[in-house]
């Protein structure tokens, strides 16, 4: 039986980016087609307001990034958070990409703010602190394509951070074997981070722009993530059955 994956997509694409890569929804239905693992997906972008119906239940829901900030106070975030620590109260699994991995963090009792060094661009690395059994294939460090000007600055209580650098120190982290936060962007192409670097070009200076554009050319394991990302659920859909 397939996994069940709600997407809370919370952005929504400028026209000219959205017409060659539709949403972050879409980005991540494209990555998780390539791991071979079972899943219908169900969309809702909350930005409009969209929720699943009540008593409708998944086996996780994935929150993804957005150009909003995670502390912001617009209505559609705070009933966000509202509705993630919900989920959390009721035992579902909970997954984050920056936004959405800053949001978690926030909504059970972190600290998501500016990052005191500016904007993480392009592709970066992360050492490996914790391993778990659903990190497989196992890796030491990883690389992921990044864009983000906040990050989780304190774990929420009782969290595990499981992979780190000295400029992001929470880059990924994981509660109760239940919530799993990435900072990085594993559902980016090239491609888009370039796009989306273009766009903000304004915001960087020229050598931190040139920096990240060319390290946009090395690999990054985004795919190994979704991986791990799956497996998490998988892991945790089978003690939830056994339970």
């Amino acid at each position: 039986m397939p996994l069940s994956l709600c997407i809370l997509e919370t952005d929504i694409l400028p026209p000219d980016l959205a017409e060659r890569y539709d949403g972050y929804a879409a980005m991540f239905i494209r990555l998780f087609d390539t791991v071979s693992i079972d899943v219908t997906f169900s969309v809702f972008n909350v930005v409009n307001g969209e929720y699943p119906a009540d008593g409708t239940r998944f086996d996780a829901y994935l929150i993804t990034g957005s150009k909003a900030d995670s502390f912001g106070t617009e209505p559609w975030i705070l009933r966000l958070k509202e509705y993630v620590q919900e989920r959390y109260h009721r035992g579902d699994t909970l997954l984050g990409v920056c936004f959405g991995h800053q949001l978690l963090a926030l909504a059970l009792g972190g600290v998501a703010e500016r990052a005191a060094g500016g904007w993480g661009l392009g592709v970066q690395r992360f050492d490996i602190v914790q391993s778990y059994a659903w990190q497989s294939p196992p890796l030491q460090d990883v690389s992921l394509i990044v864009s983000h000007q906040d990050q989780v600055t304190s774990l929420p209580p009782n969290a595990q951070c499981v992979a780190s650098s000295d400029y992001c120190p929470h880059a990924v982290f994981v509660l109760d074997d239940r919530v799993l936060g990435v900072q990085g962007h594993p559902e980016f192409t090239p491609d888009y981070a370039y796009q989306l670097l273009v766009k903000r070009q304004s915001s960087f200076s020229p050598e931190r722009y040139e920096q990240a554009v060319t390290s946009l050319e090395r690999s990054h394991q985004g795919q190994v993530i979704a991986q791990w990302m799956l497996n998490f659920i998988l892991e945790r859909s089978k003690v939830r059955s056994i339970t």
